[in-house]
């Protein structure tokens, strides 16, 4: 594959429009944000390439658990044929007799192969503050995941976000759904860059439309970020960018979408219990540990 250089990403689309929640006022600031989705073109893959000689010896770990994961039968109780008795069941089922009803039939258990339905985007920070180690760890993390949700099946994307102003939110493309694992996206994760700020309200709202025009029965929004919502513009700084972002989330989940945040912010532990919720985003205090954990968290929430 050719070298390409420079600052990479130039195909844009039309203007997407969004609105963004005020909280002082308790409404909508409507057709507030200007959000535009940028192709990211492919770099040369010797970055992919390098990260799977460094990870030689994490690769095949994610790869034979998910293979175990793909694999999986779960146990079915209560059923009317089966290969086993289910002991509990039957045990409800003589109680009833005792009381003069009519025994139930659905008292076997059964293996049951369960398809898994899933459906991912990957929203990643490409804001000014992932220049440097964050920005390798995240395209490291993306690269060893992917190889991994190839082996399991799970549909997924990835878009990056980063912007200036409430003007210029930007979604950045880098594997749409409905495109495979192949060089081309490989190159445009290689040439994952740092560009702005971290409105993240407009973006989360476009990517969630992403999501709900994909037919899966769980579907999922997981971040990469390095920081809380932050924007050149002053007054989306501090609580008027958390609770945007807050509310863009609530709307997510309002519609069948779940979230989870992977961040790098030692401090996430003061704003993210409030954006996601206790039990939905976890903080790595080492970024090195990103791209070995981003598999196993992976795992955990999906299962």
């Amino acid at each position: 594959m050719p070298m390409m250089s420079g600052r990479a990403p130039i195909t844009k689309m039309a203007p997407f429009f969004y609105n963004e929640w005020d909280r002082a006022r308790q409404a909508y600031k409507k057709d507030w944000c200007v959000l535009r989705e940028i192709d990211v073109e492919p770099a040369d893959t010797g970055f992919y390439h390098a990260t799977l000689h460094k990870y030689a010896g994490h690769v095949r770990s994610p790869r034979r658990t998910f293979e175990i994961l793909r694999g999986e039968d779960k146990l079915l109780n209560c059923q009317r044929d089966g290969e086993d008795i289910d002991i509990d069941a039957l045990v409800e089922a003589w109680g009833d007799i005792h009381q003069g009803l009519e025994m139930s039939d659905q008292v076997f258990t059964r293996m049951h192969r369960e398809e898994r339905n899933i459906a991912v985007m990957f929203m990643v920070d490409m804001s000014g503050s992932t220049r440097g180690w964050i920005n390798e760890a995240e395209r490291e993390a993306l690269i060893l995941l992917a190889e991994s949700l190839e082996t399991l099946g799970d549909r997924y994307a990835i878009y990056g976000f980063s912007g200036w102003t409430r003007k210029r939110c930007d979604a950045y493309r880098v594997k749409s759904f409905d495109e495979s694992w192949s060089e081309e996206v490989i190159g445009r994760v290689c040439n994952i860059e740092p560009k702005d700020y971290t409105r993240m309200g407009a973006p989360i709202r476009h990517l969630v439309q992403k999501l709900q025009s994909v037919e899966a029965r769980t579907k999922l929004l997981v971040t990469l970020s390095d920081g809380k919502p932050d924007d050149y513009d002053l007054e989306y700084r501090g609580e008027y960018g958390i609770e945007d972002t807050r509310q863009a989330l609530f709307e997510a989940r309002r519609d069948g979408v779940h979230s989870y945040c992977i961040t790098i912010d030692r401090e996430g532990q003061e704003y993210l219990p409030h954006m996601y919720g206790a039990a939905n985003y976890v903080v790595l205090d080492d970024i090195a540990q990103l791209p070995l954990k981003v598999s196993d968290i992976y795992r955990r929430i999906t299962t």
